[in-house]
């Protein structure tokens, strides 16, 4: 961004420059517009960590993501004028829609095989297959870190929540990394996404509808008896709240994994203290990763209820919209190295799994899931280099990661 660009700022997170690179937009922000006013889309945009954290604590169904977490420029360029939109209960809008008592409601029907006990016990599965994928790659030499290692272990997990064979895993991610490509010059992700995720995870939940349920599958198990608005959800209604989990958790990980294994590598001294001891130090670097790295970029809450937020005054109907990568980069929580990479970094609060009422459902297996990857990598490769001139990453006004992050490693000649 330039001088004059900065004298005469605007901001808008779906325009080319800043879909192409937000970081110098979020500095400017946090640093001269920390609680910015985007009239078009009659909307509130923080940008410092405390201002995001304050937000997300609050609670009362105040604050509710009632037009999507993610709304589109469409959506947003249309104001609420003091009307905000209530999600549809029937046909059930996405639950993360929700306000309370039915967003916790189907969090608590599908979430049992996330929480840290039922995570801990995939920890030997995350490993097989991570172990697997580098059999495969490390003898060709050269191959894709996002995609060809930790998108597929990324995507063969999921594959093992939903009891699909392991051979859909590159069909999964596939049709998920398209989901998040840009088709627009805005850099917005495909329309059609959650469509195309439907149709891969509406089949397992119609079958498993007819072969019975028992409990021993709680994450479909609990959402069949489960009665919304005194009715009982149909398989695409299941569907399409279980399918987040599956979207989430091929996603962003892949990307985290990646770009953090590249920071580390371009600080050799950092690598070789995390090598000193993987087991211990990688889960502490994979929240560095998490904190700098990680690919998504923005998130919205519709304002319910007049509330007072970042000193300012907030109107029924308004949107906030909360720059996570900027409240992950703010000098005021994380230092003035706050947008350098630094293995051992103080994580004692951060957004990145969001905060309160919305906290990321899958943070256990994230954190677990990212942690193996980049532990069983280190253990395998002494050394590696990455090819910058062919590393992708694409504009988008969401998942700004890196898509393509090919590699090169020795190949050992038995």
């Amino acid at each position: 961004m330039t001088v004059d660009a900065l004298q005469d700022f605007h901001f808008d997170p779906f325009e080319p420059a800043v879909t192409a690179d937000p970081l110098p937009f979020y500095r400017e922000l946090r640093e001269h517009h920390p609680v910015y006013y985007h009239a078009g889309y009659d909307a509130w945009i923080l940008s410092r960590f405390q201002d995001v954290y304050d937000m997300l604590s609050v609670g009362e169904n105040i604050l509710v993501p009632s037009e999507g977490a993610r709304p589109t420029k469409e959506t947003l360029s249309n104001p609420n004028f003091g009307n905000p939109p209530v999600p549809s209960l029937n046909p059930l809008a996405m639950h993360h829609m929700q306000p309370s008592p039915v967003y916790e409601t189907l969090r608590h029907a599908h979430g049992k095989p996330l929480r840290p006990g039922a995570v801990a016990k995939l920890a030997d599965v995350i490993r097989g297959v991570a172990r697997e994928r580098l059999n495969i790659l490390l003898p060709r030499g050269r191959f894709d870190l996002t995609q060809n290692y930790a998108g597929i272990v990324a995507a063969s997990v999921q594959c093992h929540l939903f009891r699909l064979p392991l051979s859909e895993a590159k069909y999964i991610l596939d049709t998920i990394n398209a989901g998040s490509a840009t088709h627009t010059e805005a850099g917005a992700p495909d329309p059609e996404r959650y469509e195309r995720l439907i149709e891969i995870v509406e089949p397992v939940v119609r079958g498993r509808r007819r072969e019975g349920w028992d409990g021993d599958w709680p994450l479909l198990d609990g959402m069949y008896d489960l009665e919304i608005d005194g009715r009982l959800l149909t398989d695409r209604e299941i569907a399409m709240t279980v399918g987040i989990v599956m979207l989430g958790g091929t996603e962003t990980v892949p990307k985290v994994v990646a770009h953090g294994l590249w920071e580390l590598q371009k600080r050799p001294d950092q690598l070789a203290e995390v090598r000193a001891d993987l087991a211990a130090n990688v889960p502490t670097a994979f929240r560095e990763m998490v904190r700098l790295c990680a690919p998504a970029q923005w998130f919205v809450r519709t304002v319910q209820q007049d509330v007072h937020l970042a000193g300012v005054d907030m109107r029924r109907g308004q949107r906030i919209i909360y720059l996570v990568p900027s409240a992950a980069r703010d000098e005021r929580e994380y230092g003035a190295d706050a947008e350098e990479f630094r293995w051992n970094r103080p994580i004692t609060r951060w957004v990145n799994f969001g905060h309160g009422q919305h906290f990321c459902l899958g943070y256990h297996l994230a954190l677990l899931e990212g942690s193996i990857m980049v532990e069983e990598f280190l253990r395998r490769v002494p050394d590696f280099s990455v090819i910058e001139e062919k590393a992708v990453r694409r504009p988008s006004s969401f998942q700004w990661g890196y898509n393509e992050l090919p590699i090169r490693v020795p190949v050992r000649h038995e």
